[in-house]
């Protein structure tokens, strides 16, 4: 097992689960009269997630060789699940309905399965076609295909963010398979124009979804107490914590002034709290990990676990600048937590399995590229 990349798991795991305290403390009092409510409930499915992660670290990892197809099934079933309307089980929140489960029992997003799925799937199916994967019918048209129904099931929902992570996910496992080059430039150019194009016509007012949206994120100051509210608070909260921060737990803009504090704008605070020099130290953790784990892909012992811990990394790797960009005002507001931090128990546990399947194929090494 990887002691460098078990560390900085555990490190992240227990930053976060602090920085949730702090941030969720007043939204939970407010909602339950219980200010410790989000983090207990956090706290217990980090427990889970981490026993989940030393057993999956300690199974080999060649088990999950066709359990894709089974997680793949299991993803668009639940995909479709949570939109058909009137869905007892589906939740809405924020004008999305992207989760499934009991309101304020337990909930999840189909999506994170769907994530996992496209990552496993993937990963074992090109480890196997090799030299398959330069033709157009083996090495793209099936994977396209599963990567455009899946889209298509998320953006109903509507879900712009996590499809847009699925897709970049795919994209990068097909690269690193070995997909042609010339059809990397055309992918690339052609989704880069897609993006281009639905941000012109959310601007034009012709696609209504995500126009708002766009609008709010040239000039949240022009729509203040609109829809450029949270936007213009994530900014105030970000510049509040100076250099140093006001201290940890002492910040001010998460009693109710930013929403979703403890949930995709978490990042806010801890810059507010820990300030400029804090949440460098924190992107500095983030980086280890994710370069520790590209150097386990590296000298993963067979292509299977290397393209699985590329997927696992790639995914953490986006959602993680993606969040950042978000609540930074770099990129348009879109529902996208941060890894680690955000509350969210369901998402936790199965971003310590991913972590798991990273240490298992790490276990495997040849002693000679260990260390």
């Amino acid at each position: 097992m990887d002691l460098p990349f078990l560390i900085l798991t555990l490190l992240l795991t227990a930053i976060g689960l602090i920085m949730l305290f702090s941030a969720s403390f007043p939204r939970a009092y407010y909602d339950t009269g219980d200010g410790t409510y989000y983090f207990k409930r956090q706290a217990i499915f980090a427990v889970i997630g981490l026993v989940a992660m030393f057993v999956v670290s300690k199974i080999n990892y060649q088990r999950w060789r066709g359990a894709g197809r089974l997680l793949v099934g299991l993803a668009l079933f639940l995909l479709i699940l949570v939109i058909i309307p009137h869905n007892p089980l589906a939740i809405t929140s924020n004008n999305a309905t992207r989760w499934l489960g009991i309101r304020g029992v337990f909930q999840f997003q189909p999506s994170e399965i769907a994530k996992l799925a496209v990552i496993v799937y993937f990963s074992d199916t090109i480890s196997k076609k090799r030299e398959k994967m330069l033709t157009w019918r083996q090495g793209i048209l099936p994977y396209v295909a599963l990567l455009a129904v899946i889209g298509v099931l998320m953006m109903l929902e509507p879900h712009l963010s996590g499809t847009v992570l699925i897709f970049a996910t795919g994209a990068v496992l097909m690269i690193v398979g070995g997909i042609q080059g010339w059809l990397v430039a055309v992918g690339v150019t052609g989704v880069s124009a897609l993006g281009f194009l639905f941000v012109k016509l959310a601007e034009a007012g012709v696609i209504k979804y995500g126009a708002a949206r766009i609008e709010m994120w040239h000039n949240p100051w022009e729509d203040y107490y609109g829809d450029g509210y949270q936007l213009a608070q994530s900014l105030i909260t970000i510049g509040s914590g100076g250099l140093l921060g006001v201290g940890l737990g002492r910040g001010r803009q998460k009693f109710l002034y930013l929403p979703e504090q403890y949930n995709d704008f978490i990042f806010s605070v801890v810059c507010e709290e820990l300030g400029l020099i804090g949440a460098c130290v924190i992107m500095l953790i983030f980086s280890m990990l994710i370069l520790r784990g590209f150097w386990i892909a590296l000298h993963a012992r067979d292509r299977f676990g290397a393209l699985l811990v590329v997927g696992v990394m790639t995914h953490l790797a986006l959602q993680t600048f993606l969040n950042i960009a978000v609540v930074s005002g770099f990129v348009p507001t879109t529902g996208i937590s941060l890894p680690f931090f955000s509350y969210g128990g369901t998402a936790l546990c199965l971003q310590l399995v991913e972590m798991g399947i990273v240490l298992s194929v790490s276990r495997q090494m040849p002693a000679a590229r260990a260390g």
